[in-house]
């Protein structure tokens, strides 16, 4: 595991985060269908991460499940580890 100050530049890094988001009446982030919206809550999901501000200590990371973007303060990302990132 890593801490996200040490990652390298230009290698795949992943994590668990997680994050304030709007969900829809199944827990899962806005966006995916016209499932009605439930309201914001806490989700929590796997992400490569994309890009790393160290200024604004943000992550942006991609979710891999539900295949979305979302920024994440590094103080709410865990587990960083190395990825091999396959699209299908």
């Amino acid at each position: 595991m890593y801490k996200i100050e040490d990652i390298e530049p230009g290698k795949s890094y992943g994590c668990k985060f997680k994050v304030t988001t709007m969900l829809d009446i199944y827990d899962r982030p806005n966006g995916l269908s016209d499932t009605p919206l439930k309201g914001p809550g806490k989700y929590e999901g796997f992400g490569v991460i994309q890009v790393r501000d160290m200024d604004s200590r943000l992550v942006e990371l991609y979710d891999t499940s539900y295949r979305k973007s979302f920024r994440v303060s590094f103080d709410d990302i865990w587990d960083i580890d190395d990825v091999e990132y396959v699209e299908d």
